[in-house]
């Protein structure tokens, strides 16, 4: 992770603040920094493009795009827009009234204005790429993903793909790179922020580790940079272009666009202060589809967070490790009588004490951990969460249907049908718990700390789920189970 720093909006904010570029970069980059480990994010490597390693590749990166003829200098004029560090097309601008009453043209997409400019500048010969870059993504259909986001940009590229300006006049720009033997111009911000993805494994000499075996985590706002300038840029530098682009979509709020003018942005500290870092991770990646925009609002929060981590989760496990249903506070024994295999669990009539249905719970929750792990190979958080939202959903079905409360434990058989439903649950518990560790991290530690289950006993790769259906040993069975770790997720009032 890290932050693109240089710019004339940096140098345009800086001036307003009445401090340095620099001063400026310093505190905001320890703001972002601050809120990812807040947050509890973790990365590598937080790179910042104002460090020398990063300014010496991006001197590097463009005398490659030099002495291959990519480059070119040309006179350029059209609409600039500064917030966003880039010329619009007419197709992409509309009509407005600025803040005195005078007529300006503003962009579509995002509202802010933009300015006429002329200059001379370093051009790149990107309209010799439509061929490679069509090429690239006809051979690779998942190098953009989700599928929408692909689709746009091969229309993209079915367009007008004009050449771009890759430079800015060093007197209009001072805040950015020079270009290497031409103190005159600045290197186009977009330009120098994307050679950050080389620069931060290593590039120009020991890159090569990594690359191009590297995934783009981007927002759909800055697609066509990552999709189309930057791949271009790659090739044309003789380098492949990345693996894969990510993209999400935007949070509304309340069906609007968050906006500092309509007072509707949401500040992360303050939510994580009023959910949990936890609670509000979990929100955020089951609620954030990627493909479209998602909506957020406080109501909606509360509602998720008490239904499935307060209420399903938090419920669950302490109905089935309370002292009153499990007073030796163990992992209790599975009983193959009470739960005896089956071949096909949609053909079980319920043999034993076990019903049809446990046997579709336990097919359920065993089939869980690879459908969890497609889903964040695939980007899909959201669906992994509620693949085990439904199972935990099912547990919480499987322990009310038998009412372990009820039964006798001075009965030998009755004993072991309780002992059995409980090492279920809690089998089911830990699936759920090994599971949640990369959304909510503190939870699924809490949960699995409670369950007894070591530091090295957490790993998503080989996760097995209850093996003594299988008639294999379980080693958590007879465990006594660790202290009580307390509410897992507390309630939340409504706001």
């Amino acid at each position: 992770s890290g932050m693109d720093e240089h710019g004339l909006k940096i140098q345009q904010a800086a001036v307003a603040a009445g401090t340095s570029p620099a001063e400026l970069c310093e505190r905001v980059s320890g703001l972002f920094h601050l809120a990812l480990a807040q947050a509890g994010v973790s990365f590598t490597d937080f790179t910042r493009t104002s460090e020398p390693r990063h300014q010496r590749a991006v001197r590097h990166f463009w005398a490659a795009l030099r002495d291959r003829g990519a480059l070119y200098k040309g006179c350029y004029e059209g609409w600039y827009c500064t917030p966003e560090e880039s010329f619009l097309p007419e197709s992409q601008l509309r009509e407005r009234t600025d803040t005195q009453g005078r007529p300006c043209k503003v962009s579509v997409e995002t509202g802010h204005e933009v300015h006429w400019t002329k200059e001379e500048n370093y051009m790149f010969r990107l309209s010799a790429f439509r061929d490679p870059l069509q090429n690239w993504l006809r051979d690779n259909p998942r190098a953009i993903s989700p599928n929408p986001f692909y689709q746009c940009v091969l229309r993209w590229l079915d367009e007008d793909l004009p050449d771009l300006s890759v430079s800015r006049e060093r007197s209009r720009l001072q805040w950015g790179i020079p270009v290497p033997s031409d103190p005159t111009q600045t290197i186009y911000v977009w330009v120098d922020a994307l050679v950050n993805y080389l620069s931060v494994v290593g590039y120009p000499e020991s890159h090569g580790v990594w690359w191009p075996a590297a995934h783009h985590v981007v927002g759909k706002d800055i697609l066509k940079f990552h999709a189309l300038y930057w791949p271009a840029l790659l090739l044309a530098a003789g380098l492949a272009p990345p693996e894969r682009i990510l993209v999400h979509s935007h949070w509304t709020v309340r069906g609007q666009k968050m906006s500092k003018s309509l007072g509707n942005v949401v500040d992360p500290a303050m939510c994580m202060g009023q959910y949990g870092v936890d609670g509000f991770r979990y929100f955020l990646l089951r609620q954030g589809v990627p493909e479209r925009d998602c909506d957020y609002y406080d109501e909606k929060v509360v509602k998720l967070l008490n239904s499935e981590l307060a209420d399903a989760l938090g419920g669950l496990l302490n109905r089935s490790t309370a002292p009153s249903i499990n007073p030796s506070n163990t992992y209790p024994c599975f009983s193959e009588p009470c739960f005896p295999k089956v071949l096909d669990s949609k053909e079980a009539k319920g043999t034993g004490r076990a019903s049809a249905e446990d046997y579709e719970l336990v097919a359920l929750v065993t089939s869980l951990p690879a459908q969890v792990s497609g889903y964040f190979e695939s980007f899909q958080i959201y669906k992994a969460l509620e693949c085990i939202a439904q199972c935990v959903r099912q547990t919480n079905g499987f322990f009310q249907r038998h009412k372990p409360w009820k039964l006798d434990r001075r009965d030998t058989a009755e004993q072991l049908w309780l002992d059995t439903i409980l090492h279920v649950t809690l089998e089911c518990l830990r699936i759920y718990g090994t599971l949640l560790q990369p959304v909510v991290p503190d939870m699924a530690d809490k949960l699995l700390s409670r369950l007894a289950v070591g530091p090295g006993e957490r790993s998503l790769s080989g996760l097995t789920f209850l093996a003594r259906y299988d008639g294999k040993p379980c080693p958590f069975e007879g465990r006594r189970l660790g202290p009580d770790t307390g509410v897992l997720f507390q309630r939340l009032e409504k706001s």
